[in-house]
C-alpha cells in the first residue's frame, strides 16, 4: 500500500512550526547526568534484585484505538529530525505511540558523557486526516529509526521499535528478518515473555563518525540487563553487541541473540494458489559449529509447531540466510525478496556449551513471523552473577558461504513404484571447490536417513545447464508417520567438499 501524498508546509507555516518547537524543546528541563554503560550494568543489576514491576501505559485511549491506517497516517516530519543529515552523518528520528505500540520509551541523547532526555514533542508529527486530542509531552516515544546515506541520503539504517525487536539494512538491500533482545520461553507450553527495551541512550556522532553507538535497558519479569550495540553500517553492515544479564528467575528457555523471520513457501513445499514460487525473508538455518562443521537446514512452514536443537560448544556462528537471490524466483516486484538481508551472530568469545534452536510456526500467510533461532547456554549462572554475552550481528546481501561447497535448491516430490510410493529429494550443491570438476569426477554424495524411512537409492550428478552437482535420493517410510531427519554432504575419496545439508522430513 503506498502512503498518502504529504502536504507542502508553506514557508511562512515553516517558520512558525520551527518557532514552536523551539518553545517547546527550551521548556524542557535542561539538566543532564553523568552516563556510562558501567552506570547501566550497575542500574540492571539492582533492579533484578527487586520483584519486577510493569511500567503502566501513558499512552492515551485515541491513540490506542487507531487502525492500520490511521497509524500509518501518522508521519515523522524529516525537515525536524534530531540530527540533520547536512550537519552529521547519522539522523535521529521516533517513532509515535498508538495502533500495537501502547508502550513507549525514554530516549536520551549522550554527549561527551552527559544524557539529557529528548521530550516528546506533537511538533515533531504530521497527524495526517486524524483529528486526535494533544499527546501529553510526558508520553515518550514508541521507538526510533536511524537514517544514512547507505545508498543515497535519507536511507534508513536501522529502527528499534516494539518490546526489544530491532532490525538493521546494509546497502543495495531491503529490510527483512529482525532481531531481538532476548527470546525467553519461546515455543512453550507457558506464555513466551517478551522483555522490553524500555529506555535508550544514543551517543551523538561526530561530523565524520563512521559509526553510531545506542545503548539499552532491558527489562521483564525473568531478567534485567544492558546492552551496548556500536553499527558501523556498510555493504555489510555490522552491530557489535554487548549484553550484560541480571536474572530474577530462571526460565525454561532463555534464548540470546534471537533472530526472527518469515517462512510461507518455499521449493520444498507444495505448489500454492499463488503467482510467487517463493515467498520468505529467509530460506534456511546456517551454522558453523565450534569443531568446524557446515550445517545448512531449509527452512519450512510446517502444520505444527515444531523445535529442532542443535547442540554444540563455542559456536563460531549462526544465522537466518536469504540465499536464493534470484528474482524469478520469487516474481514480486514490490516485496522484492531477493533483495531481502541475511543476518549471521558471530560469537566474540567463549559462549561454552549449549544449543543453537530453530523454532518454526505454521503459518497461513506472509504477514507473520514464524521463524525464530537463538542460542540457547547449557547453564545459567546464579541469582546476582551476570550473563554476558558478545557477538557481532551482520546484515548482508552478499552470501557467507563455507568455502568448498553449499546447497543452493532443496526440491521434495513423491513418485509411484509397483510396491510403495517413494519420496524423492533433490539437493543442489554449487561453490569454488566443485566448478571445476568435471562430469566425471570421482565425487560421491553421502546420505543419512534416521529413524521412519530407509534410503532406497542415491544418486550425483552433475547439471550441464549451470554446472551445479544434484545429489538426488528416494526414501521408503515405515508406515509410523514419525519425523524422518535427513543429512546429505558431497565428498570425494577421503574427504569433505561442501556443507552438510540437514532436513527434517514429516511424513
Amino acid at each position: 500500500m503506498n502512503p498518502k501524498p504529504r502536504r507542502p508546509l508553506a514557508a511562512s507555516s515553516r517558520w512558525l512550526f520551527a518557532a514552536a518547537l523551539a518553545a517547546s524543546l527550551a521548556a524542557a528541563p535542561a539538566f543532564g547526568e553523568a552516563f556510562s554503560f558501567a552506570g547501566l550494568c550497575a542500574r540492571a543489576k539492582l533492579l533484578a534484585s527487586q520483584p519486577y514491576a510493569p511500567r503502566p501505559s501513558r499512552v492515551p485511549e485515541d491513540l490506542r484505538r487507531l487502525s492500520y491506517d490511521q497509524y500509518r497516517d501518522i508521519r515523522y516530519r524529516p525537515a525536524q529530525s534530531w540530527w540533520l543529515r547536512d550537519q552529521l552523518p547519522f539522523e535521529l528520528q521516533f517513532f509515535h505511540p498508538g495502533f500495537i505500540f501502547k508502550s513507549t520509551v525514554q530516549i536520551s541523547e549522550v554527549d561527551e558523557g552527559t544524557a539529557r532526555p529528548i521530550p516528546f514533542s506533537p511538533q515533531l508529527f504530521d497527524y495526517g486526516q486524524n483529528r486526535l486530542a494533544a499527546p501529553p509531552e510526558s508520553m515518550g516515544f514508541a521507538g526510533f529509526r536511524i537514517l544514512y546515506p547507505l545508498n543515497k541520503p535519507g536511507d534508513e539504517l536501522a529502527a528499534f521499535q516494539g518490546a526489544s525487536y530491532f532490525r538493521m539494512v546494509c546497502a543495495k538491500a531491503t529490510y527483512g528478518l529482525s532481531a531481538r533482545g532476548l527470546a525467553i520461553d519461546t515455543a512453550e507450553p507457558t506464555p513466551e515473555e517478551f522483555p522490553d527495551f524500555e529506555e535508550y541512550w544514543i551517543e551523538r556522532p561526530s561530523r565524520a563518525a563512521t559509526e553510531l553507538t545506542i545503548y539499552a535497558l532491558l527489562e521483564g519479569p525473568s531478567v534485567a540487563g544492558a546492552y551496548r550495540f556500536t553499527v558501523v553500517p556498510g555493504a555489510d553492515t555490522v552491530v557489535q553487541v554487548r549484553a550484560v544479564l541480571y536474572l530474577r528467575r530462571h526460565p525454561k528457555i532463555f534464548g540470546v541473540a534471537p533472530l526472527t523471520s518469515m517462512f510461507w513457501h518455499g521449493q520444498n513445499a507444495e505448489a500454492l494458489h499463488d503467482f510467487r514460487p517463493e515467498v520468505h525473508d529467509s530460506d534456511g538455518l546456517m551454522l558453523h559449529t565450534g569443531a568446524g562443521e557446515w550445517l545448512w537446514h531449509p527452512l519450512t512452514n510446517p502444520a505444527n509447531v515444531r523445535t529442532l536443537t542443535f547442540g554444540d560448544e563455542n559456536p563460531r556462528g549462526f544465522g537466518l540466510l536469504q540465499r536464493n537471490r534470484n528474482f524469478a524466483d520469487y516474481q514480486d516486484i514490490e516485496a522484492a525478496y531477493q533483495l531481502r538481508t541475511s543476518a549471521w551472530v558471530e560469537p566474540v568469545g567463549s559462549w561454552g556449551r549449549g544449543s543453537v534452536r530453530l523454532v518454526e510456526l505454521p503459518s497461513p500467510d506472509e504477514t507473520n513471523d514464524n521463524i525464530v533461532a537463538f542460542w540457547v547456554p547449557a547453564e545459567l549462572p546464579p541469582f546476582g552473577t551476570p550473563l554476558e554475552f558478545a557477538y557481532r550481528l551482520h546484515w548482508f546481501v552478499d552470501q557467507i558461504r563455507p568455502p568448498g561447497g553449499y546447497a543452493v535448491a532443496t526440491r521434495h516430490g513423491r513418485s509411484k513404484t509397483q510396491e510403495r510410493d517413494l519420496e524423492r529429494f533433490l539437493v543442489d550443491f554449487d561453490g569454488p571447490g566443485l566448478r571445476g570438476r568435471p562430469a566425471g569426477a570421482p565425487l560421491e554424495p553421502d546420505v543419512t536417513v534416521g529413524a521412519g524411512a530407509e534410503l532406497v537409492h542415491a544418486t550425483l550428478q552433475k547439471n550441464p545447464f549451470n554446472g551445479t552437482w544434484r545429489a538426488a535420493f528416494a526414501l521408503r517410510p515405515d508406515g509410523t508417520g514419525r519425523p524422518v531427519e535427513l543429512r546429505c554432504y558431497l565428498r570425494d575419496p577421503g574427504h569433505t567438499l561442501t556443507e552438510t545439508w540437514s532436513y527434517l522430513w514429516q511424513p
